[in-house]
C-alpha cells in the first residue's frame, strides 16, 4: 500500500490547468474514476476520505476566477481559504497579492496537495487541519469554493459565516447551484459559465456565482 501522499499524488495527477483560471497549474486527477479507484484501494484501510483535493470544483473555479480579476478583494490582506482541496483558490488569493495566506482542510493530504500546488504556482500558502467551524478566527477575508453540498454541513457554515461576517471580516462563496445554498443571506458578485468534468457533475458547464456573506 502507498500511503506517502508526496509519492502519490506525483504518480497518480497530472499537472494541469483548470479551465476558468489557466494562469494556475494544479495536481489534478485526468481519469476521474481511476484516481478515485485507486485512492479506495490504497486508503480506505488508513480512514482516508476521497480525494477532493484532486479536482477543480466549478465553485472553486469560480471563486478563484473571481479573486484573479478582482485583486482588490485580497491585496494586502489577510486570507482564509476554507476546505481548500488542492488549494487553487488560496493560490488565487496568494498570486492577487493577498498579505498571508492560510489554506484549511481537515483531509490529511489536502496539505500535501496544497504544498505541491502553491510551488508549482510560485506561491507561499500556509496551511491548517484544525476544524475551524465555529472559532473566530483572525483574518480580513474568508474564501470557500463549492461548501453547501450536504444538509447538516451548510447549516453550522450558515452559522459560522454569519458570525465570522458579523466580526467584519468579508465571507465570499463560489456555488453552482448546489441544493443547500441560503438563498437570503447572499449578495451576488459576479457569476460565470465554468467547464467541468462530466463525469463529476453530469454536465459539462455548471453556472456558478459567487456570493459574498451578509
Amino acid at each position: 500500500m502507498n500511503t506517502d501522499p508526496d509519492r502519490f499524488i506525483r504518480e497518480n495527477t497530472s499537472v494541469l490547468s483548470p479551465p476558468h483560471v489557466p494562469e494556475i497549474r494544479l495536481h489534478l486527477a485526468s481519469e476521474v474514476h481511476d484516481l478515485w479507484l485507486k485512492t479506495e484501494e490504497d486508503l480506505e484501510a488508513i480512514g482516508l476520505p476521497p480525494p477532493f483535493w484532486a479536482f477543480a470544483w466549478a465553485g472553486g473555479q469560480g471563486l478563484a476566477r473571481y479573486v484573479l480579476d478582482h485583486p482588490e478583494t485580497v491585496r494586502g490582506k489577510r486570507v482564509l481559504d476554507f476546505a481548500s482541496g488542492s488549494g487553487m483558490v488560496a493560490i488565487a488569493a496568494a498570486m492577487a497579492g493577498a498579505a498571508d495566506v492560510v489554506a484549511a482542510d481537515i483531509d490529511p493530504w489536502a496539505k500535501t496537495a496544497v504544498r505541491l500546488n502553491a510551488a508549482l504556482n510560485g506561491v507561499a500558502v500556509d496551511f491548517t487541519n484544525d476544524d475551524l467551524i465555529g472559532r473566530s478566527v483572525d483574518v480580513d477575508v474568508v474564501l470557500a469554493g463549492d461548501v453547501f453540498y450536504e444538509s447538516e454541513f451548510a447549516r453550522s457554515l450558515v452559522t459560522w459565516f454569519s458570525a465570522v461576517a458579523k466580526d467584519g471580516c468579508v465571507v465570499l462563496v463560489g456555488d453552482p447551484g448546489r441544493s443547500y445554498r441560503p438563498t437570503g443571506q447572499l449578495e451576488e458578485l459576479a457569476t460565470y459559465q465554468v467547464p467541468v468534468t462530466r463525469v463529476l457533475e453530469d454536465s459539462e458547464v455548471k453556472k456558478t456565482t459567487v456570493w459574498k456573506f451578509l
